[in-house]
């Protein structure tokens, strides 16, 4: 079937059609004239449906004149340089980076050589220098830790080495937190030094377990010394009073240093915190095994008793002496594996199985003191994972560390008691006002 439209409609028809289209283009000019006025702001210059990787770019290099060196105008001008220690670094590569000349670098390389200061840098630390503009190297200083400062410096054309104790600014800080799931994070959470939660560890450690008895809600305060050195670094020192409060009960320790001397931690009666033992051989650990007369041995497939406490930690973990004593044996002993034994004072004695090695300097007969480093977590002997079997003995038979009553602290002395008492007021009242301050914030 053929249809017919005579001219005229079909003009009509493209008159519509033309209609339709001017319309939608004003509407479309109109929409985009009103952009700017909602906020809108349109990139133009770009050529329509051209993709933006094939816009062509040009690179311009020129080089440019330097000025002359603003040593030359004077020669006998000097200047300070630091230069951070890079992991690897040799005292060698810092001088080259530091532009000294190679005269002055041989020099002070046939100086130093030997210096344990010099072949043992730490990375992050740094190193302070003064130079002439021409890499003349006149002064150079490493601060390297707890105030100590290595020096050389060049007198009448030589090197002169020398070591001493950086002078240092102390101020006393004070901070406080409360534990939620460990002590370091507590620490770190205060914004205290991490060094803060080690020393909390080692006052205490004859009196708290620190594996077993923190619970969360225990809350700490402390005093200790903040020193600045000429570097700028600023290093935690000692604790001087602390306050913990574990399982409902506080204690408190402050440090006391007598005229002969001698520091210790004490408690506000002037009572040593320094046990003859330690509450544990390991700072950073778990018990998995504790003391048993019946367990099942996971090698032997059968229940025997177990007479100690086994402290699960990596591999190569140090393991202290948990008091003053003197090393009784060492060496390879059955299903302990690589075996140390202590014997202490009176009837007590320690062992201190399945260790991966023992430290350098242990020899049987040496002395060694409490805290001391004797050996490494291992797994030698009878042992299905990396872990520490300690014990206790008493009259060389094996006890439960937990239930032995150990004997009392030393006081301060008489002679030094009212010295005790003037110097740690102070530290004491000091722990109150935080507190109290604590308490309140928390309030």
């Amino acid at each position: 079937m053929i249809y017919y439209q005579s001219p005229h409609k079909r003009k009509s028809i493209l008159a519509q059609k033309l209609a339709v289209l001017v319309q939608k283009r004003v509407r479309w000019i109109t929409v985009l004239s009103s952009l700017p006025l909602f906020g809108m702001v349109t990139a133009f210059g770009i050529v329509p449906d051209s993709p933006l990787h094939e816009i062509p770019g040009k690179k311009i290099v020129r080089s440019l004149q330097l000025p002359e060196k603003f040593a030359s105008s004077d020669p006998e001008m000097t200047f300070w340089h630091q230069e951070s220690i890079r992991r690897g670094d040799t005292i060698g590569a810092i001088l080259a980076r530091l532009e000294v000349s190679q005269e002055d670098k041989n020099s002070f390389l046939d100086a130093t050589r030997g210096s344990k200061v010099m072949s043992q840098l730490k990375p992050g630390e740094v190193i302070h220098a003064e130079t002439h503009p021409d890499g003349e190297l006149l002064t150079l200083r490493y601060f390297y830790g707890n105030g100590e400062q290595f020096q050389v410096e060049k007198v009448d054309g030589v090197f002169e080495l020398s070591e001493e104790s950086g002078k240092s600014d102390i101020h006393v800080q004070v901070g406080s937190g409360v534990i939620s799931t460990s002590l370091f994070a507590a620490v770190d959470k205060a914004d205290l030094p991490s060094t803060i939660a080690s020393q909390i560890i080692d006052i205490f450690s004859s009196s708290i377990d620190f594996h077993r008895d923190i619970q969360k809600g225990d809350r700490f305060t402390v005093v200790y010394e903040s020193r600045q050195d000429e570097g700028g670094k600023i290093q935690a020192g000692r604790i001087l009073a602390v306050e913990f409060s574990n399982k409902g009960k506080s204690r408190r320790a402050v440090y006391f240093q007598s005229s002969d001397g001698r520091g210790e931690y004490y408690t506000p009666a002037g009572e040593s915190l320094r046990r003859p033992f330690l509450m544990a051989p390991l700072k950073f650990s778990r018990i998995s095994s504790g003391f048993s007369n019946a367990r099942y041995h996971p090698i032997l497939k059968r229940w025997r008793a177990h007479k100690g406490v086994d402290y699960a930690a990596p591999r190569g973990v140090p393991v202290m002496a948990t008091a003053d004593g003197t090393v009784e044996y060492k060496g390879w002993q059955n299903g302990y594996g690589n075996l140390v034994v202590l014997k202490h004072n009176g009837r007590y004695s320690s062992a201190y199985g399945h260790l991966s090695g023992f430290d350098k300097r242990l020899q049987k007969g040496k002395h060694v003191r409490q805290g001391d480093v004797i050996g490494f977590v291992g797994s030698t002997g009878m042992a299905t994972g990396p872990h520490l079997h300690y014990e206790l003995r008493v009259n060389g038979v094996q006890r439960d560390p937990s239930r032995i009553i150990m004997p009392a602290a030393q006081s301060v002395s008489k002679k030094h008691y009212s010295a005790f008492r003037k110097q740690t007021s102070e530290l004491l009242s000091q722990l109150d006002l935080l507190r109290n301050s604590s308490f309140a914030a928390l309030n």
